[in-house]
């Protein structure tokens, strides 16, 4: 059982070898000139033998760089197919299979034969995976999800948008009246009434100030006392004893 990974290589050499061939075959009938090309094309009886020469030229040129790089494999190996059909329908049918025989030169068709059968398969699409086909099939696949997120992303943003308008604005709420917490310099009103006397106050100070008179005159009384008291004197310390 073969792998991938093995397949993909054996197709890339096996572009590599017949884009060679075909590359070189188309260079050889531009480097002759499309005049002497179509001459020969004309004595070996091929019909139109300018446009066959022109045809195959640049189908052979181009066709086989094209190989080599895995580009537009489908259309370039059917290309490269109806050349090589049309080489061995009008010219190397009637020829046999060899190419030379022994020392014969038969210009046979299994050449021709031969590349136009890996055109076939390379324009069925056996050319592996390693082609600028499909790296760019790579880039297309992933350019839809690309796109579909960024459609995704501006839908949600217009549904956001769709849901911002649909909600009802907010009354803005009105401010509240600062509190004035500065003084009144405004003079109080006269109501006409005569000021209460305020007999708590002033009677206990009025009370307070009775007691602290009470107290200072109890103590200038004592102090007083103290000093009209006549000092009692000890029998054996009388001045007037007789010494």
């Amino acid at each position: 059982m073969r792998t991938r990974p093995l397949y993909d290589i054996a197709a890339v050499l096996a572009r590599l070898g017949v884009g060679v061939v075909f590359m070189a075959h188309g260079w050889q009938k531009i480097e002759a000139g499309v005049t002497a090309t179509s001459r020969s094309f004309d004595d070996l009886g091929v019909p139109l033998p300018t446009a066959a020469a022109v045809y195959s030229a640049f189908v052979e040129l181009l066709g086989g760089a094209a190989l080599i790089a895995g580009l537009g494999l489908p259309v370039t190996g059917a290309l490269l197919f109806l050349d090589m059909a049309g080489a061995f329908v009008f010219v190397h049918v009637d020829q046999g299979l060899f190419m030379v025989d022994g020392e014969n030169v038969q210009n046979g068709y299994e050449l021709v034969l031969a590349l136009g059968m890996v055109s076939l398969l390379f324009a069925a699409g056996g050319g592996g995976r390693l082609t600028a086909d499909q790296w760019i099939l790579g880039r297309r696949a992933r350019a839809p999800e690309n796109d579909g997120d960024e459609e995704e992303d501006a839908a949600s943003f217009v549904a956001s948008l769709r849901a911002a308008e649909s909600k009802p604005a907010k009354k803005p709420r009105s401010p509240r009246p600062a509190k004035d917490r500065t003084p009144s310099l405004e003079p109080p009103k006269d109501t006409g009434a005569p000021d209460k006397p305020d007999t708590s106050g002033s009677g206990k100070a009025g009370e307070g100030a009775e007691d602290d008179v009470l107290v200072a005159g109890r103590k200038n009384q004592r102090r007083r006392a103290s000093r009209t008291q006549p000092i009692k004197r000890t029998p054996g310390t009388d001045e007037d004893a007789p010494t």
